[in-house]
């Protein structure tokens, strides 16, 4: 029989992000989908920090229940200026009074709804080089003021 391993996690970054207003695609057998474009924003970590350019978008499915899937890419400029390409995947869910809270923009507990992400990076820079070859889980929560997470890179 073989051993069961434990994961292991090391803070990365906390990941805030600005949007724009979502536009609405529209309906699909399914879900509905939304695009979110990414204005702006930060990160900020032990190890990178810097800021998120305008380039990029979240392709929103919203099912009926009110989970959503979430399909980001976006661009990080880091400190260094050197540029990391993030491509994540992420749900978020919870009851339906309380997803159609968010919905609403309200500020909701981040501890009353389930938000996760899984992120994968690319960059050239020399000296990140480490990051293309790291899976990272991230947990999120969603203000009123954009979708924040904290990003953790699996061991």
């Amino acid at each position: 029989m073989t051993e069961r391993l434990t994961i292991e996690t090391e803070f990365l970054f906390r990941l805030t992000l600005e949007v724009a207003a979502p536009e609405n695609v529209g309906s699909a057998a399914d879900h509905e989908l939304r695009v979110i474009a990414i204005t702006g924003g930060n990160f900020e970590g032990p190890q990178l920090n810097g800021t998120v350019l305008p380039i990029g978008a979240d392709w929103l499915r919203v099912e009926p229940d009110g989970t959503a899937r979430i399909d980001v890419r976006i661009t990080l400029r880091e400190a260094s200026g050197a540029l990391i390409q993030v491509n994540y995947a992420g749900i978020r869910t919870g009851q339906r009074d309380v997803l159609a809270r968010l919905a609403g923009g309200e500020a909701v507990s981040p501890d009353e709804y389930y938000f996760r992400a899984t992120m994968r990076f690319e960059t050239a820079a020399p000296q990140l080089l480490w990051l293309n070859r790291t899976l990272a889980i991230a947990t999120g929560q969603r203000p009123p003021s954009g979708p924040c997470y904290d990003v953790y890179a699996v061991k």
